[in-house]
């Protein structure tokens, strides 16, 4: 079977589900481009206001195919480093998307699947799911920003734990910890991933897009920088047509319907 990406859309949420089953949803540099044009498709989309990625069948992802890194072994290195700027082409491109993006895990996220269920804005997963950075485990280093994710989300000794030990982490862990927003019963991730992307759907699209940017920049930006930012992104918001239409329904104590 052909490793794809299918993109449909329900209401206002666009669905990416990775499809490569016979090999556990392994990702390739096919997947990259065709996830790259989806999600600017999507960011151009007035129609979209949410975004899901979703593993075909049983799995998320188990990362890149052991067997086209093997068969890379034997082409000159230019060959992998494309690839890997592939992926990171799709990574930086989920981040810099200005809908949210909800990863949807059931089974296991392994490897580049782990790497790029982080990059999302949220990851819902079943209970009995589990994540890997298995690299170690074949003498390898991550990629797709798992290593940037985790540094920043956990002290450095949990970090080096999960990239040097390459042990699976149950769900529930990465739930107590905070990188997991919601556990689900098995079989159940997509709906509520679904669930989700209406409830953000019916916010004003241009406060999520400020509000992921801002996030975004405030891991590398001083206090004094961020603040500055903050101010230019609540004027602009505040004169925002969605601005008026929020508070006026605030204040007549009905739901909005942003624009």
């Amino acid at each position: 079977m052909t490793a794809e990406i299918k993109s449909t859309t329900e209401g206002s949420t666009l669905v990416l589900t990775l499809s490569n089953p016979s090999q556990r949803n392994a990702l390739g540099p096919d997947m990259y481009a065709a996830a790259v044009e989806a999600l600017n498709g999507a960011d151009d989309s007035s129609e979209v206001r949410a975004v899901v990625i979703v593993g075909e069948g049983a799995w998320f992802c188990a990362g890149g195919s052991l067997q086209r890194l093997q068969a890379n072994r034997a082409q000159p290195p230019a060959v992998q480093a494309e690839s890997i700027e592939g992926l990171h082409n799709w990574i930086d491109t989920i981040r810099s998307c200005s809908k949210p993006v909800i990863a949807a895990v059931e089974g296991a996220a392994a490897g580049a699947g782990f790497s790029l269920a982080l990059a999302c804005d949220f990851i819902v997963s079943a209970r009995d799911a589990v994540f890997a950075a298995s690299y170690s485990n074949v003498a390898l280093t991550p990629d797709g920003g798992l290593s940037w994710h985790l540094a920043q989300a956990l002290p450095r000794q949990l970090a080096s734990e999960w990239l040097m030990g390459g042990e699976r982490i149950a769900a529930p862990r990465l739930h107590a910890l905070g990188l997991v927003n919601e556990l689900t019963d098995n079989g159940q991730a997509l709906s509520a991933a679904m669930a989700l992307a209406a409830r953000l759907g019916g916010r004003a699209p241009n406060a999520l897009a400020s509000i992921k940017e801002l996030l975004s920049e405030a891991r590398g930006a001083t206090l004094g920088d961020h603040l500055a930012q903050e101010r230019d992104h609540f004027v602009r918001n505040l004169h925002h047509p969605n601005a008026g239409i929020g508070i006026a329904a605030f204040l007549a104590k009905q739901p909005p319907h942003y624009d």
